[in-house]
Parts: C-alpha cells; sequence; structure tokens
C-alpha cells in the first residue's frame, strides 16, 4: 500500500488556497473546486462537501492534534511575513531541544502550521556557530556523516549562488 496525501478540511476553500499559495508558497496539482491537491502531496477539501463524504458526521476543526510541516532556511524572515500577513502565531520562532528554529501558526481555519529549517541546513548554521561535526551530530542525535555531508552540501550551494551572482 502506498500513502498518498494528507487532507484538511476548510470552510472556505478560496480563502485557504490563497492562503497556501501566497504565504506556504505551494503550488496546485489538481484542482477539482471542493479538492485542491498541491504538488507537495497534501490537500484542501471544502468541509461542506466533506461531510457528505463521511455521511454527515460531526467534525472539529482547529483541534490542536495535527499539524502540516514546512520548511525554510530562514525562519525569522519567515515570522515577518506571517506578522505583515497578520497570520496568527502560537509561538515566536524558536529553538526546538535538538536546536532546530521553528515557528508555529494557523491557518485561516485553526489547523497548525510548522515552519522549520532543515537539518541540513541546522546542520551548517551550528557549524557556522563553531560546534564541531561531533558536537552537532549529539545535539540533534544524526549520525556524523549525515551533519558532514549537511555542512557540505549547504557550503556548496552558497559557493553556487555566489558565482551565479557574479559576485
Amino acid at each position: 500500500m502506498k500513502f498518498m496525501c494528507s487532507l484538511i478540511t476548510v470552510e472556505d476553500i478560496n480563502r485557504s488556497r490563497a492562503f497556501y499559495e501566497k504565504l506556504l508558497q505551494q503550488k496546485v496539482k489538481y484542482d477539482f473546486g471542493e479538492n485542491i491537491l498541491f504538488e507537495s502531496g497534501f490537500a484542501i477539501h471544502l468541509k461542506s462537501h466533506f461531510s457528505n463524504l463521511i455521511d454527515n458526521r460531526a467534525m472539529i476543526m482547529g483541534g490542536n492534534n495535527f499539524e502540516l510541516y514546512f520548511e525554510h532556511d530562514d525562519v525569522d524572515a519567515f515570522v515577518e511575513k506571517l506578522k505583515n500577513n497578520k497570520v496568527e502565531l502560537l509561538h515566536e520562532a524558536r529553538e526546538q531541544p535538538w536546536r532546530q528554529k521553528v515557528v508555529r501558526f494557523y491557518d485561516p481555519d485553526k489547523n497548525i502550521i510548522e515552519v522549520g529549517e532543515s537539518l541540513e541546513f541546522l546542520s551548517f548554521r551550528l557549524s557556522e556557530e563553531g560546534k564541531s561535526a561531533e558536537e552537532i551530530a549529539e545535539m540533534m542525535t544524526m549520525t556524523d556523516q549525515f551533519v558532514k555531508e549537511s555542512i557540505c552540501q549547504i557550503k556548496k550551494a552558497r559557493r553556487d549562488l555566489t558565482e551565479n551572482r557574479g559576485e
């Protein structure tokens, strides 16, 4: 069996589509009107339509028991974007116990969204703070190999970006 996607129900499909496209840069793969699938592998479904599909059983919105997780390596800048768009934050950007910087907030239907820096970028950031690969691996509970490869990958991407800008 193959897992295909997560689906969240929404009150206003157009409002939610705009939220995910504008703030989280999601691209629509399929638009079926009352059900929209994004390329990243999750879908939004109009609550009134979905309710019919499950024999009008009660649906609880905003239960704080599920989240959609996205990655963005400049969490602080993303928080400013959220604030500029008056998005309700669950908390400001903060570090998790393994030092990953994240922010959590609500979508228009009170679904929890988390945006965190990638573990690859976290490895790089901690190395820039002077931590050894071994120290980073222990903090993150990752392998030394993952940390070293991640640091190299981010450094290469930054070099390539600088070269492409002609700097």
